[in-house]
């Protein structure tokens, strides 16, 4: 019989670490995440306040009435040309709207199997495609701009915020597969209701800023909602910082190019909204990693990974 000192004095294993699911939930039926706890967490449940935003975003607009698209916004600071190119440097800052766009795409193609994206696959599928797409779109409209072209410039960024919320929901709350096409039809409707108003003489942006303005507010708020892991959070609340910077740039197009000479706001906007997709991609492929580690000492261990299946 072994000595019972002897066997006191030896290193016990370490248990191999099962990986959490991408964010625990508050409770969904059909999931085995933690019951709520704090008073706080009770009154947040997965769809009250993402749905009061909605509702108060929803009203908010309706009763501000009909929003037009300033009568010169075609005219940008930027005019000059590049070899030949006619707003160089406004079509050129489109470049890295396809290179964030197809490493993404590269991204989830090498972990197509991966149960972190079991869930959000779809929404960041048309997020990387919608951001391609920009690329191409913003950069023909430049070229010539009129409203006629700008319907492609808007539609893939519409469809890339329809793709993030969509992604960030599901992951979350985790409704059906039909939240992807379902947000995806919203980005086409606000487009073409924009387009389709304009053609009547009113130009009505209202559907179209929502779309743009909802992921801005809600993905950072089912992040905390669900405890996404902090390192997560920050780099997405970094993306939102940047992106309304962006937005800041774009509105004073030519105070900046008066001011700098050299680059205008609006090339300064594509730059730093290129920017916050790629931190955005960069969260995503901490995750992907992190996921990756942790299967990898599972497996070591004897254990199979345990899916993240979040609604499906």
């Amino acid at each position: 019989m072994p000595d019972p000192s002897t066997m006191a004095n030896r290193p016990h294993p370490t248990p191999a670490r099962i990986p959490r699911e991408p964010f625990p939930s508050l409770g969904v039926p059909g999931t085995a995440w933690p019951a709520l706890t704090s008073p706080v967490r009770r009154f947040a449940v997965p769809y009250a306040l993402p749905g009061a935003v909605i509702a108060l975003a929803f009203a908010a607009l309706l009763w501000h009435g009909p929003i037009l698209q300033p009568a010169h916004y075609h005219a940008f600071a930027d005019q000059r040309a590049v070899f030949g190119l006619a707003h160089a440097a406004d079509v050129l800052s489109n470049l890295g709207f396809a290179v964030v766009g197809l490493m993404g795409l590269v991204g989830l193609a090498r972990n197509a199997s991966s149960p972190l994206l079991a869930a959000g696959r779809d929404g960041w599928l048309l997020f990387f495609l919608a951001l391609v797409f920009t690329s191409v779109g913003s950069a023909g409209y430049h070229l010539a701009p009129d409203n006629a072209r700008l319907v492609w410039d808007r539609l893939p960024i519409a469809l890339a915020c329809a793709g993030l919320l969509a992604a960030t929901w599901r992951e979350t709350i985790g409704v059906g597969r039909w939240v992807t096409p379902a947000l995806a039809a919203s980005a086409v409707a606000a487009v073409g209701w924009w387009r389709v108003t304009d053609l009547q003489g009113a130009g009505d942006l209202r559907p179209y800023l929502l779309l743009q303005l909802l992921p801005l507010v809600l993905v950072p708020l089912l992040q905390w909602q669900h405890e996404a892991p902090m390192r997560e959070r920050l780099a997405v609340a970094g993306a939102m910082a940047l992106y309304l910077l962006a937005k800041l740039f774009e509105w004073a197009d030519h105070g900046v190019f008066d001011a700098l000479a050299v680059v205008s706001g609006h090339t300064i906007k594509h730059l730093l909204a290129t920017l916050a997709a790629a931190l955005i991609g960069v969260a995503l492929s901490w995750r992907l990693a992190k996921g990756g580690r942790a299967s990898s000492a599972m497996g070591q261990g004897g254990l199979s990974p345990v899916p993240a299946r979040l609604g499906e």
